[in-house]
């Protein structure tokens, strides 16, 4: 069993009722919460059959997440799915999922492989990244930074084979419960964006994070913060508190992690 938390911020209500359905067609599936962290109340979302928790400001990614996932943590469900509203899949896809938890119980976070509408894989299984990841392949010129890149996305082990990954994407996130009550939950001080490398990260350290990629979704990545300047902005600030956590050079954890796990191929 597990409950399912998606954050909302001026969303679109045929986008999130798709999803609605879908998840109610998964017979695991108990509480879906719809966290709002829009301005205005749209009437439409009370509508649906989910539990929707309107909050009259945007209180982030991870904050809004959180108000979900204490509540699994309080009711005792086993697992707890923090997804986007624009993600697509199969019905039978959670169940295969959660099979596959069952069956390893050292893993702490899960995650399919994903795609775009197009069919083109996205390269969201990541090495903890170093400021240059981040920055360089955001401002820097693409040519100077291609092979660095594929290298930070792990491209070179193909994305068809189960992988223990440090940086798993938010879009798409299974969740053990019991991991997030030794770990805690989503960092609050990040806004938006490096709360997922961060979560990751910290699971890392006591449990399994692993790529699967005998089920996957379809994810219609928005990109937001390449086309919104405010979103930029927000992204750089939050990325600059997630270095200040860990360290911007000098990270020997870092280091170490992203070395276990080049080596697990070989």
């Amino acid at each position: 069993m597990l409950n399912v938390s998606i954050v909302l911020y001026h969303t679109d209500i045929q986008e999130v009722k798709i999803l609605v359905d879908v998840l109610r067609s998964c017979p695991h599936v108990n509480t879906i919460f719809l966290i709002d962290n829009s301005e205005t109340r749209n009437q439409e979302f009370e509508t649906l059959s989910v539990t929707h928790l309107f909050n009259g400001k945007n209180l982030g990614y991870g904050a809004g997440h959180n108000i979900a996932i204490r509540q699994t943590l309080t009711d005792q469900i086993p697992y707890h799915l923090v997804v986007n509203s624009d993600i697509s899949f199969q019905p039978e896809s959670i169940g295969q999922l959660i099979d596959f938890m069952e069956n390893n119980k050292d893993i702490g976070s899960l995650m399919p492989k994903i795609f775009y509408p197009d069919g083109k894989i996205q390269y969201l299984c990541k090495l903890i990244p170093t400021p240059l990841d981040l920055f360089g392949r955001r401002f820097l010129p693409r040519k100077w930074m291609q092979k660095r890149v594929e290298h930070f996305e792990l491209r070179q082990f193909g994305y068809d084979k189960t992988m223990d990954v440090p940086y798993l994407s938010g879009c798409f996130m299974l969740l053990r419960s019991e991991a997030l009550q030794k770990v805690g939950l989503f960092d609050e001080r990040f806004f938006m964006y490096p709360e997922d490398i961060d979560l990751t990260r910290r699971i890392r350290e006591h449990y399994r994070t692993v790529f699967y990629p005998k089920v996957s979704v379809i994810h219609n990545h928005a990109q937001g913060s390449y086309k919104d300047k405010k979103l930029l902005w927000i992204h750089i600030i939050n990325l600059i508190k997630y270095f200040n956590k860990w360290g911007w050079w000098c990270d020997k954890k870092r280091k170490q992690i992203n070395k276990e796990t080049i080596n697990q191929f070989k």
